[in-house]
């Protein structure tokens, strides 16, 4: 008997979800409904898909093998439907986007741009958010994508039904005052007096990886959110910054030099999106597109 590629889903569904309970919620359907689908498909293949235990349920060898089969089969669909939204001018809709200010003006401006000429029925929507309250607004639907960042060696955390796709990978520099030595390896900045940037951004876990690396804790002096700030304070000799390339394309102020080094590493900015059976439809898909290609185009990684 062939196997309905239907019912593949679900079994993908529980695989993402954890559980059959969870997986019924990710599709908005009962969970005996989930249930049927799965005990059809063992049926169908002649094989156990699920180890059911009284922790809840894990996927079998032959269960991964069909769940791998089905995000393969998943994949290909998403690329039809962008080869499909590429035949014609109908790809349209509103995507509502969550960003920050360096993403906003180096990346997410230009791909709004590039999608006015390409698609004009795409409709793009920025917010300019805290990274939490982009995640909030991700998971009740009042934002379809987030622009996030976070330190490359920085474990990703995207949950169930989101996806994290890569955008930009660009390099850690360093910012020192121009009275100050020019360091050429980590272990010179032992001792240094620090800029600290705000401890819930992707700067904050790069400096503190530096530290560990350097075997000291960094010295901070002063605390910034906004990256002139941080650089209006080394001019000034207040101490060293940990910033990312975004920051300084538009220019370095007098007093203040440019440094980069083997071990500094890279800022990593991400979309997260909604990654279910219907998502991301094809607005949301071509935005994502437009974004990674915009990014392409700084040439910083």
């Amino acid at each position: 008997m062939a196997t309905d590629a239907r019912r593949l889903s679900f079994l993908l569904a529980v695989h993402r979800a954890g559980g059959v309970l969870a997986a019924a919620d990710l599709l908005h359907v009962t969970p005996s409904a989930v249930s049927q689908q799965i005990q059809r498909l063992e049926m169908e293949e002649g094989v156990t898909v699920l180890d059911r235990g009284p922790r809840g349920v894990t996927l079998t060898p032959a269960g991964r093998v069909l769940a791998e089969a089905a995000e393969r089969i998943e994949a290909e669909l998403v690329s039809a439907r962008k080869e499909l939204a590429t035949l014609g001018d109908d790809v349209a809709g509103t995507v509502t986007v969550a960003s920050f200010q360096t993403v906003t003006v180096s990346v997410l401006v230009p791909a709004l741009v590039a999608l006015k000429d390409e698609h004009p029925g795409v409709d793009v929507v920025i917010k300019d958010m805290e990274y939490a309250d982009g995640v909030r607004a991700l998971r009740a639907g009042e934002v379809d994508v987030v622009l996030h960042e976070r330190d490359e060696h920085t474990k990703p955390n995207a949950g169930r039904g989101h996806r994290d796709l890569p955008v930009l990978d660009e390099p850690w520099w360093l910012a020192i005052p121009t009275s100050m030595p020019t360091p050429s390896s980590l272990h010179e900045l032992d001792g240094v007096r620090w800029v600290g940037p705000d401890p819930g951004t992707a700067a904050a876990r790069a400096l503190g990886r530096l530290g560990a690396e350097i075997g000291v804790e960094p010295v901070v002096r002063h605390s910034f959110y906004d990256f002139g700030v941080a650089l209006a304070l080394v001019a000034a000799g207040e101490g060293v910054a940990l910033l990312p390339a975004l920051a300084l394309r538009a220019g370095v102020p007098d007093g203040v030099e440019v440094v980069t080094m083997p071990g500094l590493g890279s800022r990593r900015i991400v979309a997260r999106h909604r990654q279910t059976r219907h998502e991301p439809g094809p607005a949301v898909a071509t935005v994502l597109e437009a974004v990674v290609d915009a990014a392409a185009r700084l040439g910083l990684g």
